[in-house]
C-alpha cells in the first residue's frame, strides 16, 4: 500500500446522511463528529480520500463545474454532466417500491394538486423529476404549482408550520414526516415501481472521466467500502448514526438498509434498464438532455 505521502487525493463528495456515512465509513480518514480519529478499513491503494458532506442539492450544483473527482448526485443531474463524469456501476441508491414523498398536513388526490405551494429539495434533485412525470401523467406541469426550493431538513417543519401546502422530502424524512403530523400524499417510488415494474434510480456516484484508465481500479475501492461496511454492519452503523436526523438505531438501521443493498453493490440489469427508462421519459418530457448511452465504470 502506498504511504499517504504518495498517495493521490481523491475528493469524494457525498451527502451528510446515514446511508452515505455508512457506505464511506471504510474510506473515512479524518476525526468523526464524536472526536475519534478514523482510518480507512479498507487498502485504498495509490489514492487518499477526502470526504466533501454536502446536500445533494449543493453536490449537483458542484457537478456543473467538476470540481470533485467522484461526486455523488442526482439521477436527473447526470444527463446535464454526462460529459464530465461516468456513473459507478457501485453505490446507487434505488427506491425499490418506495422512495421520495409527498407530504402535507391532510392527504389530498394528486388530481387536487394544482395551485398550491410545494417545497422541494431542489429542481435537479431525482424526487423532483420523478414528480414532473407524474403531474404530466395527471394532465399538468410544473408550472401548475408553486414551488419553491428549501434544505432538504428543513421541509418537514415548514410544511407542518404552514409555510407550504405540501413538500417533496427526501432521505430519513420518508421514515419521520408522521411525527409532525403529516401524511403521504404519494410515494414516488412506490408509483414508479408499480407503474414502470423497476425500481426508481435516485440518486448515483460519478468519477470524473479525465481520471481515464485510473476510474476502475478507484470504482474497486469504492466497491470494497461498500463491502466491508455491509460486512460490518453494527459497526458501521453506529458510525452512520452520527449523521442521522432524529433518529435513533433501529430506524437509522432501517434507513440504510432501504439504500444500501443489493443495488449498491451493482446496478445489475434491471439497474441499468431503471435509469435509462428514468433518462428516456426525462428526454421525452423535455426536461433532461439528450445524453447519448449512459456507460458504467466496472472495479478494475
Amino acid at each position: 500500500m502506498a504511504t499517504s505521502t504518495q498517495q493521490k487525493m481523491l475528493r469524494i463528495g457525498h451527502s451528510p446522511d446515514p446511508d452515505d456515512a455508512f457506505m464511506w465509513y471504510a474510506l473515512a480518514d479524518f476525526v468523526a463528529p464524536d472526536g475519534m480519529r478514523l482510518r480507512p478499513k479498507v487498502d485504498t491503494g495509490d489514492y487518499r480520500f477526502v470526504h466533501v458532506l454536502e446536500d445533494i442539492q449543493s453536490l449537483n450544483d458542484r457537478s456543473e463545474c467538476a470540481e470533485l473527482e467522484i461526486t455523488a448526485l442526482s439521477i436527473h443531474q447526470y444527463p446535464f454532466v454526462a460529459q464530465q463524469y461516468a456513473l459507478t456501476s457501485c453505490g446507487s441508491s434505488m427506491g425499490d417500491n418506495y422512495g421520495p414523498m409527498v407530504v402535507a398536513p391532510q392527504s389530498f388526490a394528486m388530481s387536487q394538486i394544482k395551485g398550491r405551494h410545494i417545497a422541494i429539495p431542489g429542481l435537479r434533485t431525482t424526487a423532483w423529476l420523478a414528480m414532473q412525470i407524474l403531474l404530466a401523467e395527471h394532465g399538468l406541469s410544473q408550472d401548475d404549482v408553486a414551488c419553491s426550493v428549501v434544505p432538504f431538513d428543513q421541509i418537514i417543519d415548514r410544511v407542518a408550520d404552514g409555510q407550504f401546502d405540501a413538500g417533496l422530502i427526501i432521505h430519513e424524512g420518508q421514515l419521520t414526516y408522521a411525527r409532525a403530523g403529516l401524511e403521504c400524499v404519494v410515494d414516488l417510488g412506490q408509483w414508479w415501481t408499480q407503474s414502470r415494474g423497476l425500481p426508481l434510480p435516485l440518486g448515483g456516484n460519478a468519477i470524473r472521466r479525465d481520471l481515464a484508465e485510473q476510474m476502475p481500479a478507484i470504482c474497486g475501492v469504492l466497491l470494497d467500502s461498500i463491502r466491508f461496511a455491509l460486512a460490518n454492519r453494527d459497526e458501521a452503523v453506529r458510525f452512520a448514526l452520527q449523521y442521522a436526523r432524529n433518529i435513533g438505531p433501529d430506524l437509522a438501521d432501517r434507513f440504510v438498509g432501504m439504500y444500501v443493498n443489493k443495488w449498491t453493490l451493482d446496478y445489475g440489469l434491471q439497474g441499468r434498464q431503471a435509469v435509462l427508462r428514468l433518462v428516456q421519459e426525462g428526454i421525452a418530457a423535455n426536461i433532461l438532455p439528450d445524453c447519448g448511452e449512459i456507460d458504467f465504470v466496472t472495479p478494475g
